[in-house]
């Protein structure tokens, strides 16, 4: 991996088939306690509620989103504890999310 990414430059962008079509991801880091995650969310994005094991950390670096009726804005973080249900996400004109996954210590 890289020490060095241009977040917002169009290289290293690739298909992300667990989100719905047209959305694409940048790894940034990727290891068994530790995911980091730029994701870029297209005009009419959709996405169901959902939860993971892990907690997921949310940086919108561009763009908007909207999730369980209220709308958030680039510069907005969020945070989601483990087995916490969140969404569903909806995205009218597109956004470039920075999404961090941490397995937190028990």
């Amino acid at each position: 991996m890289k020490d060095y990414i241009d977040l917002f430059s169009d290289e290293n962008w690739v298909e992300a088939p667990e989100y719905s079509d047209n959305t694409l991801k940048k790894v940034l880091h990727d290891s068994d306690d530790l995911r980091i995650t730029l994701i870029r969310l297209p005009a009419g994005f959709e996405m169901a509620p959902h939860s993971h094991l892990m907690s997921e950390h949310h940086i919108i670096l561009r763009g908007e989103y909207e999730s369980d009726g209220d709308q958030y804005l680039q510069g907005t973080y969020r945070s989601f504890e483990p087995h916490q249900k969140h969404g569903p996400f909806a995205s009218e004109n597109g956004a470039i999310v920075l999404v961090i996954w941490k397995k937190e210590k028990v």
